[in-house]
C-alpha cells in the first residue's frame, strides 16, 4: 500500500469518491484514544441530577457511551469495525455542567479515535435526553479528541498541539 501525502484526505480516491481506507498492510498494534465533551447545564438541572425519575443520568450516559463506542462502525460510514478491548466513560459534575471523558483501546491496524469521540458524543446526548424536561437550553460543547497513541501517525495530545500552535 502506497503512503499517502499528509496533506490529502485519506477517505477519498483519485476521482473524489468516498472510500473506506485499506488498512490491510498496517500492523496490528495497541492503540488508545481519549475524547471529551462538555454539557452545559443550568443550576436547576444540576441540582435535580440525583433525583431524576428516569434514573441517574450520569450512570445511564456512561453506559450509553460504552454501547455507542461498540457501534461506531455502524454509525460512521467509512469507520472500520474494531475489536475493542477497553472502553470507559467518566462524568464529572462541575458548577456549570458535566465534563465527559471517554477512553477506548484496541490492538488493531487502525486507531480508536472515532470510538472515543462517539462515546463522548452519545454520553452527552444521553444527559441532554434525560434532563431536557427541566431545561431545553442545555448545550453540548467542545466534543474533541484529547489524546491518542499507537499507529503510524504516533502520539497526539491536545495540550501538546496547543503549545505547538503558539
Amino acid at each position: 500500500m502506497a503512503k499517502k501525502p499528509k496533506d490529502k484526505l485519506s477517505h477519498y480516491d483519485k476521482s473524489g469518491r468516498a472510500r473506506m481506507v485499506d488498512v490491510t498492510a498496517k500492523p496490528a498494534t495497541r492503540r488508545e484514544a481519549t475524547a471529551s465533551a462538555f454539557v452545559a447545564l443550568s443550576k436547576k438541572v444540576l441540582k435535580a441530577l440525583p433525583q431524576n425519575p428516569k434514573g441517574n443520568p450520569l450512570e445511564i450516559a456512561r453506559i450509553a457511551g460504552i454501547q455507542a463506542a461498540k457501534k461506531t462502525s455502524e454509525l460512521i460510514p467509512m469507520c472500520h469495525p474494531l475489536p475493542l478491548t477497553f472502553i470507559d466513560v467518566i462524568t464529572t459534575v462541575t458548577k456549570k455542567g458535566v465534563i465527559i471523558s471517554a477512553s477506548a483501546a484496541t490492538t488493531a491496524n487502525t486507531g480508536v479515535e472515532m470510538e472515543a469521540l462517539t462515546a463522548a458524543s452519545v454520553a452527552a446526548l444521553t444527559i441532554y435526553d434525560m434532563t431536557k424536561a427541566l431545561d431545553k437550553s442545555i448545550t453540548i460543547e467542545r466534543i474533541q479528541l484529547e489524546e491518542k497513541s499507537g499507529g503510524a501517525s504516533g502520539a497526539y495530545r491536545r495540550a501538546d498541539a496547543k503549545q505547538a500552535a503558539e
